[in-house]
């Protein structure tokens, strides 16, 4: 768009400029034009997001929920790059990956498939068993400051805190109204079985404390320490609770409250903001196990203020099916025998929330 607005002359010009050391002071009001105006998450397991290498996996598990052939992994990665395409948000949090290979892979083929261009950040985690991790892309041109893994030491085991296999934390830089603010975002999968909610609380817990660790270093290094620190909290949590409903004491309510008795800094349940009957994130019906929970000042749009508020958040089924829902029986048993424009992605759905900087 730049391009078609300048003749030769005035490029030629610009090159010269930039040569000299004038070019920034010259072209600065198009680098403010080119500000976002949105910023968005969209968290999605992918169930079993392997690749048909299996050299690389130590576990009986990991070799067997590995893509059974280079075509049927081709076919997964680009079906998952498209859908990544379609509403290209900021940042995707995911779960149920392999490794940083798989999420390499996929970051070329969204490129070379649609042009668009994301790095991806993985530090590999602790769940031997089924070698699942989690993982985030963002665009490159997000300011991503560091990502990082918390460590549940023995004596946060002592007092109850439980270990999180699968998680990453990421400071990230959303550019509003010429400055920049920070969004601490934690991208974590909690243990599955309905029965396990009392682990999934504990665990909850250990990521309240992180996230109070992390939030107060990120605060404390700020220019301006009284800049608002935003954060966002999201995956598959599998629980049970559903919107509007949570219980103070479960899994949710310990996460959403942050492991403390302060309802200042309380997370918001985006599932609230989504209709009813369009609130379910799973192929086991009404479960809501995948949601995106934020600090409050990300749901305030304050009048007269340029900040960043939400504009919408929807379950994006069309994403993921590939006609009618799979069947449970098929898509659990016979995944592979299913015809390639019928077979849906996962067994989750994607949840996408859209922030708008106005």
């Amino acid at each position: 768009m730049i391009h078609s607005t300048l003749t030769n002359d005035t490029m030629r010009l610009l090159f010269l400029l930039a040569l000299t050391g004038h070019f920034i002071s010259g072209f600065g009001s198009v680098a403010i034009a080119q500000q976002p105006t949105e910023f968005s998450v969209m968290t999605w397991n992918l169930e079993w997001f392997f690749d048909n290498q299996t050299a690389d996996n130590p576990s009986e598990l990991g070799r067997e929920k590995s893509a059974p052939s280079r075509g049927q992994w081709d076919w997964r990665r680009d079906r998952v790059a498209a859908a990544i395409a379609k509403v290209q948000p900021t940042v995707v949090a995911l779960q149920e990956i392999e490794s940083q290979n798989v999420t390499y892979f996929l970051t070329r083929a969204i490129d070379r498939n649609h042009g668009l261009k994301y790095d991806d950040y993985v530090i590999k985690g602790e769940d031997f068993y089924t070698e699942q991790d989690v993982a985030l892309l963002a665009t490159t041109t997000t300011g991503v400051q560091s990502i990082s893994r918390g460590v549940v030491t023995p004596s946060m085991k002592s007092r109850g805190y439980a270990s999180v296999s699968k998680h990453l934390f990421a400071v990230v830089e959303i550019p509003v109204n010429g400055k920049t603010e920070l969004l601490v975002i934690a991208n974590c999968h909690l243990r599955a079985m309905a029965k396990k909610g009392d682990l999934r609380a504990k665990q909850a817990r250990t990521l309240g404390l992180w996230l109070e660790r992390l939030v107060a270093g990120v605060k404390a290094s700020q220019e301006n320490p009284d800049q608002p620190v935003h954060v966002l909290v999201t995956g598959d949590f599998n629980t049970e609770e559903l919107a509007g409903k949570i219980s103070p004491d479960s899994d949710l309510g310990v996460l959403m409250s942050r492991g403390n008795d302060d309802p200042s800094d309380d997370l918001v349940d985006l599932h609230d903001y989504i209709p009813d009957q369009n609130r379910t994130t799973h192929l086991l019906p009404g479960r809501q196990f995948d949601r995106i929970l934020v600090s409050r000042d990300l749901v305030i749009d304050t009048p007269g203020v340029v900040d960043l508020s939400l504009r919408d958040v929807t379950v994006r089924s069309d994403l993921n099916f590939g006609g009618d829902q799979d069947t449970q029986d098929e898509h659990w048993n016979n995944y592979w025998g299913i015809a390639d424009d019928q077979r849906d992605i996962s067994d989750h759905n994607p949840v996408l929330a859209r922030f708008q900087i106005q």
